[in-house]
């Protein structure tokens, strides 16, 4: 089988694969007139993994946001010589463990690589069990970029959970307000303390 029928057959670019071939991912040889002839047999035992990335922002009002980090990862993977089979947009706190389609991309064995910008568009928290119950899979969580997100994106994961641990202390009935009274709490210390810097610096 030639070289760019197997790419076709798994779903990959003629160049990726080629690229495979030439780190010995694939089993084959190449003819004198330099087309690439794959090993029938042994396709069965070749390992594909997938590539897919993740791009998540805090709320809806970031769509746009959403659209660009894609493109970058995107951009990204290509850059890498890597496929991409899946592009996954979502909207969600990275505070909530219970996001569907990040969960799906978990759950996906054909998956062999979840790409992130940052390691807080996986999750908040907890990302080191994610990327070592992946790695005993032989799979991987690959992050782009390790330096720190925005601290807006932060203050709207920080605010997402508030009304669950209002509800938590004083009840249901009493949450709504509670979140409220916090929420402007935040809003009016956050200008006192604007105004109180020059007066520290002076």
């Amino acid at each position: 089988m030639k070289l760019s029928s197997y790419a076709k057959k798994i779903g990959i670019s003629y160049n990726s694969a080629w690229r495979m071939w030439k780190r010995g991912q694939i089993p084959g040889y190449q003819l004198p007139t330099g087309t690439v002839i794959i090993d029938p047999p042994e396709l069965r035992s070749v390992p594909v993994h997938a590539v897919a990335v993740y791009a998540r922002v805090s709320s809806s009002e970031n769509k746009d946001n959403l659209e660009r980090q894609a493109e970058r990862l995107v951009t990204w993977c290509n850059a890498q010589g890597w496929s991409v089979s899946k592009v996954v947009k979502e909207c969600g706190s990275g505070i909530n463990d219970q996001r569907p389609k990040f969960l799906a991309l978990l759950a996906d064995p054909k998956i062999g690589q979840i790409v992130v910008e940052h390691k807080d568009r996986a999750s908040r928290f907890g990302v080191a069990y994610i990327q070592t119950l992946l790695a005993m899979q032989g799979r991987k969580l690959v992050i782009v970029n390790t330096a720190d997100t925005a601290e807006d994106d932060l203050m709207g994961d920080f605010i997402s959970i508030i009304p669950s641990f209002c509800a938590r202390l004083y009840g249901r009935r009493r949450a709504k307000r509670k979140t409220e009274q916090v929420l402007a709490a935040l809003q009016q210390n956050g200008p006192a303390r604007e105004q109180e810097a020059p007066k520290s610096l002076a």
